[in-house]
Parts: structure tokens; C-alpha cells; sequence
């Protein structure tokens, strides 16, 4: 999971766990420690990006904390994605890099479903 994924039910609207059931049925959901350390910055900012920070980081954890070399998240995500199916990101640049990689993307298709794109 990405911070843009964490923060989709307030920015998008997107039931992103319940979305993610109906895609996979059963998962394990991992975040990197760059996304939660993300969403802590956002969320002591002001307005509606902190408000989805905050709820990003309170859905954060429902997902296995992964520790990583990079210091930046979407640099974590490029580098450990390919040891996971899939990651979640509603970042269109991200989403490039990682199927650029070889790495399945799961974004929001329309106005509140997810679906997956391969590489």
C-alpha cells in the first residue's frame, strides 16, 4: 500500500479494503515504513490532505509494517515491489515506474472501484 492508497476513502471515496476484497478475496496487506512515516507528515498539515493522512494512518494498521533501505516512498515501493503481487497507488507517475518495473498495479478505474493493471 502506498500513501495515496491509505488516503483514497477520504480523497476518493473508495472503500479501499472492501475494494480490495472483492478483487482478491483473501490478502495480506504490507506497508512500507516510508508510507507511514508519509502519512504522519500529511497529517499534521491542515485541511483535507490531513484529514486522509489521518485516516491513511489509522487504515495503516490493518497492513504488516515493512522496514526498507530507501528513504523515500515511492523509491521503497519501486524497490520492494516486486517481492509482493501487487501494490495499490492512486499516483500515476508511481503507477508508471512500477509496471516500468514489472510490477502489477492495483488504482482506482472510474469513480470508486479498483481494478488491477499487469505490466
Amino acid at each position: 500500500m502506498d500513501t495515496s492508497a491509505l488516503m483514497m476513502p477520504v480523497e476518493s471515496g473508495v472503500r479501499v479494503f472492501d475494494e480490495l476484497d472483492r478483487l482478491l478475496g483473501r490478502f495480506e496487506c504490507v506497508a512500507p515504513r516510508a508510507v507511514l512515516d508519509e502519512l504522519d507528515g500529511l497529517s499534521r498539515g491542515n485541511g483535507k490532505e490531513a484529514t486522509a493522512a489521518s485516516v491513511g494512518a489509522d487504515l495503516a494498521t490493518r497492513c504488516r509494517t515493512i522496514d526498507h533501505e530507501e528513504s523515500y516512498a515511492d523509491d521503497a515501493l519501486v524497490e520492494l515491489g516486486p517481492e509482493f503481487d501487487f501494490v495499490v497507488t492512486n499516483d500515476a507517475p508511481l503507477r508508471t515506474r512500477l509496471l516500468d518495473a514489472g510490477v502489477p498495479v492495483i488504482h482506482i478505474r472510474g469513480k470508486n472501484k479498483l481494478a488491477i493493471t499487469q505490466p
